[in-house]
């Protein structure tokens, strides 16, 4: 009989079983938030006959060797599926794009219950309208004035470079200039300071890096001799790409934009992912005349995700968890958010990576699976945090509204934009 009351409490707790990983009322308020996406990949819809939108990126993985997918990025994932089902029903993609024929990108950023994206992209154009879709595009390819052909170690940088190569023609063309320079002073005005200059008057927030994917993220601070050696032909050309880096980060906070830069794990078999890692930016935050450039490490550096933490109390740094949720479990992301949300939480981003990584997964379904999924992780973050009792429920909605939008307005001057 002195059993009874231990059988009875087991039996009442299997009854009542664990308690909800997100809080219902904090769940409640991150669905209904409309949110602001710090970075995507949208596609531009485009026209029967008229080539397929190929801007969505200066360095497309589809381009690259297969490689190991991570399961939730396979076409056959429940979770892919779940999302096709979310967006069209028992219709399909071409039933949408019929249905929404000037609206079609809007109409989608509406399923993913997303106002506002930051569209990285190499240019924008008709069908991602300014209200909804804000612009960045790329600065890599002004790093490599004296070509790429010698850069080139592996099999996915012989892919890459060649579109380097091909984006900084583009920029010379744009900017009026038919050939390279005699003087580096004279690149870094008539090409590099014009291209920056362009996109911030086409609408820009900031420049993008996919550094990473090429080379480490590691920049050095050599001097101006340096640097003019290298363009002569007679130097170290790194020292050159650095040169050339801070030189856009000093003009980017003259212009009032923003420098992102991939700091994560990256697509394709041969990425090397130690030249990813956020502490490398340290040197570069620490630097008091970048003071006015802001750097957002996009994609919240996994592996380094903890290594981020300290880097938040630069004035300058903030962090984005984009494509984390593209192969990581909510639960896994929700921790590495609790340790900024506790840290500095006025730096957080919540933003997707929607992509159109295959057939199957294009950039709509992307969004709405790491739209869900980020929803759940940061619900899972604050109602630890709620249970913890470190936060009370008042300030995990506050802290939800920071991070769905309105750190991202702060960042940008963009005042109700997004509301």
């Amino acid at each position: 009989m002195r059993h009874l009351p231990a059988l009875a409490l087991a039996a009442s707790l299997i009854a009542c079983g664990p308690p909800p990983a997100v809080d219902p009322e904090i769940a409640r308020a991150i669905a209904g938030m409309k949110a602001f996406d710090n970075h995507a990949h949208p596609v531009r819809p485009t026209a029967a006959g008229e080539k397929p939108d190929d801007e969505f990126d200066a360095l497309p993985v589809d381009s690259l060797e297969a490689q190991s997918d991570p399961v939730l990025q396979r076409g056959t994932s429940p979770v892919v599926v779940a999302a096709h089902r979310q967006l069209y029903g028992a219709s399909t993609k071409a039933d949408a794009r019929k249905a929404h024929p000037d609206d079609y990108a809007a109409w989608a950023l509406d399923q993913m219950g997303i106002e506002t994206m930051v569209a990285n992209r190499v240019a924008m154009g008709p069908g991602l309208p300014a209200s909804r879709f804000l612009w960045v595009p790329f600065a890599d390819a002004l790093m490599y004035p004296l070509g790429t052909a010698q850069l080139v170690h592996n099999p996915d940088q012989r892919s890459f470079f060649p579109l380097e190569d091909k984006l900084l023609a583009r920029y010379y063309r744009e900017s009026g200039v038919t050939q390279r320079p005699a003087t580096l002073g004279e690149y870094l005005t008539k090409v590099v300071s014009a291209t920056l200059e362009r996109h911030k008057k086409g609408g820009a927030v900031a420049e993008k890096y996919e550094m990473a994917y090429l080379r480490s993220l590691a920049v050095g601070n050599p001097s101006r001799a340096e640097a003019e050696r290298a363009w002569a032909g007679g130097g170290d050309y790194t020292a050159l790409q650095d040169y050339i880096f801070r030189y856009i980060a000093l003009e980017c906070g003259r212009l009032g934009m923003g420098v992102h830069l991939h700091v994560a794990h990256g697509g394709g078999g041969y990425f090397n992912t130690s030249w990813a890692n956020p502490l490398l930016l340290e040197p570069l935050l620490n630097d008091p005349t970048l003071r006015k450039t802001t750097f957002v490490m996009i994609h919240g550096g996994w592996p380094w995700t903890r290594e981020i933490t300290p880097l938040l109390t630069k004035p300058n740094a903030y962090v984005d968890y984009s494509e984390q949720l593209s192969f990581d479990t909510p639960h896994n992301v929700a921790e590495a958010l609790r340790g900024w949300l506790a840290y500095v939480p006025e730096k957080v981003l919540f933003a997707t990576d929607a992509y159109p990584f295959s057939a199957e997964l294009g950039w709509e379904e992307a969004g709405v699976v790491a739209a869900n999924a980020s929803r759940e992780a940061l619900g899972r973050a604050l109602t630890a945090m709620l249970r913890d009792g470190e936060i009370t429920r008042e300030r995990a909605v506050e802290l939800a509204t920071m991070v769905m939008r309105e750190n991202a307005r702060k960042l940008y001057g963009l005042g109700d934009r997004g509301r």
